[in-house]
Parts: C-alpha cells; structure tokens; sequence
C-alpha cells in the first residue's frame, strides 16, 4: 500500500512540475495571440501569418529568461524519481 502511496505522490508532482513548466510558454502565446487578434480585428487585417513571429519572439523571450529556472524544476523532480527508485530498490532487498 505504501508503494501505491508514493507512486500517486509522484505522479501529483510531475502534474504539477509539468505545469509549472508549461504555463509561462502558454501564457506568453495566449496573451500575445489575443493582442494580435485584436489589433487584426480594429484594423480589419486578416493575414494568418502575421500571428506567428510575435508568438514565436514572445516564447523565445520567455524561454530565455525562465528557461533555467524550468529545467531546475524539472532536474529537481528528476533527481527526486531516481532517489525513489533507489529507496525501493533498498527496501525490497534488506536482508531476511
């Protein structure tokens, strides 16, 4: 029962730690694509194409400036997995 306790514990966090790691991007693109949208509708300009290089500036700013702190989060949650897995690795072989 402890094992399932801790791999629903795991799977919680990498949720969260995905999470994490995904919203600043999505955020970035959402918010631009709706400013974007916006001034196509005031100014009746409907080209496709012309949402595509804020977004793609607005993610590779954001990727640039927390790019670092998202693989520490997910370096983190790594090293924490491979710690679990030696833990249960310890307990199932102790001695008789």
């Amino acid at each position: 029962m402890d094992d399932i306790s801790a791999l629903l514990a795991l799977a919680d966090k990498m949720l969260w730690v995905t999470a994490l790691v995904a919203a600043p991007v999505l955020i970035a693109a959402l918010v631009v694509g709706l400013v974007v949208g916006v001034v196509q509708a005031a100014t009746s300009v409907n080209e496709q194409t012309l949402t595509f290089v804020p977004k793609l500036a607005a993610i590779a700013l954001v990727l640039v400036l927390l790019g670092s702190s998202m693989m520490m989060l997910v370096a983190d949650f790594t090293q924490e997995i491979f710690a679990q897995i030696a833990r249960t690795g310890q307990t199932e072989q102790s001695p008789p």
